[in-house]
C-alpha cells in the first residue's frame, strides 16, 4: 500500500535523509523510531508530500505520489503532524468537517455521508461531546484527538501519525493507540507513526523502522529491531532489553536497572 524506495530528501543543500527503503502494508503499523534529529519526521513530511525528494520514490496504493494531485493525494493519505495548527476560533465539529475537503464537489457543499463520517470520527475519538466547544478552549490532548478526528474524517488507506500520543496522558496514549490497532485492523489501513517511546513502539507496532541521521539502520519485528546492540548505538546510551512479563515483546530499560527488580529474565 506505502513503498518508499531509495528515498533521498535535502533541507536546501543540506541531506537529512539518505537511501532510505521501507514498506507499509494493509492492516499493518509501523513505526518511526530512532534519537532527536534522526528524520522521523522529514520521512513524514516527505510522503505526505510537504517535502520534495532529492532522489527515490515514493508509491501509494501502486500510484507514484509525485504525480498525484493535491486533491488525489489527500483521498489516499491522512496526516496527523506533530506541530498542532488548529483554528481556535471554530468549532471542533468545524474542525473535524475540514477532513472532507477531499471529497467536496466544485460547489464546496457537503453531503449527507460527509456528515456522518465526521459523526463517526468524533465518536471514535472521544470528542463527539466536544462538537460545539471552540478548540481554542481545548487542552492539548483533547486538541490532540480532534486531530486524530479529522484525520479519520478524511477517509483514508493511509494514516501518518508523527508523534501522536504527544500532550496525552498515559490512559489516553493507551485509548489513542489502541484505537489505531482497531482501525488498522477493521479498516485494513496502512499506518506508518513517529514514536519516541520504545516501549509504545514495542506494544503496538508490527515492524519497526530505526533512523539514525538519516540513514534506515533496522527494519524488522519489535524483536528484531529492539535489541541491546542497535539501540545503544542508536542513542549513544548502554540500554538493557528484557521480555516483557505480560505481553512477551521487548522491554526497554535503562542499563543500571537490573531485570530481575521485575522479576523477568534478560534476552
Amino acid at each position: 500500500m506505502l513503498a518508499i524506495n531509495s528515498l533521498c530528501v535535502n533541507y536546501g543543500s543540506h541531506p537529512v535523509l539518505h537511501d532510505v527503503s521501507l514498506n507499509v502494508a494493509k492492516g499493518e503499523i509501523v513505526s518511526l523510531i530512532g534519537p532527536n534529529g534522526s528524520g522521523k519526521t522529514t520521512l513524514i513530511r516527505a510522503i505526505s508530500g510537504v517535502l520534495p525528494a532529492a532522489h527515490g520514490q515514493i508509491q501509494v496504493g501502486g500510484h507514484t505520489l509525485a504525480n498525484l494531485s493535491f486533491q488525489k493525494r489527500a483521498r489516499v493519505l491522512a496526516v496527523v503532524p506533530q506541530a498542532r495548527d488548529l483554528p481556535e476560533m471554530f468549532t471542533v465539529g468545524q474542525t473535524v468537517l475540514l477532513g472532507r475537503t477531499p471529497y467536496l464537489n466544485w460547489l464546496g457543499k457537503l453531503m449527507p455521508e460527509d456528515r456522518l463520517r465526521v459523526d463517526w470520527a468524533l465518536e471514535r475519538t472521544g470528542t463527539l461531546l466536544l462538537k460545539d466547544r471552540l478548540v481554542g478552549e481545548l487542552s492539548g490532548g483533547e486538541q490532540q484527538r480532534v486531530v486524530l478526528a479529522r484525520a479519520l474524517a478524511q477517509e483514508t488507506p493511509i494514516l501518518l501519525l508523527d508523534e501522536p500520543t504527544s500532550h496525552l496522558d498515559i490512559t489516553h496514549q493507551s485509548h489513542l493507540l489502541d484505537l489505531i490497532v482497531e482501525l488498522t485492523q477493521e479498516n485494513h489501513l496502512a499506518v506508518l507513526m513517529a514514536l519516541h517511546d520504545l516501549n509504545l513502539a514495542a506494544l503496538y507496532s508490527n515492524r519497526i523502522a530505526l533512523l539514525v541521521n538519516g540513514r534506515l539502520q533496522a527494519f524488522g519485528t519489535p524483536a528484531e529491531v529492539l535489541t541491546p546492540a542497535l539501540l545503544s548505538v542508536a542513542y549513544q546510551l548502554p540500554l538493557n532489553v528484557i521480555t516483557h512479563p505480560d505481553y512477551g515483546t521487548p522491554l526497554i530499560l535503562p542499563d543500571g536497572l537490573r531485570p530481575s527488580v521485575l522479576g523477568v529474565k534478560s534476552n
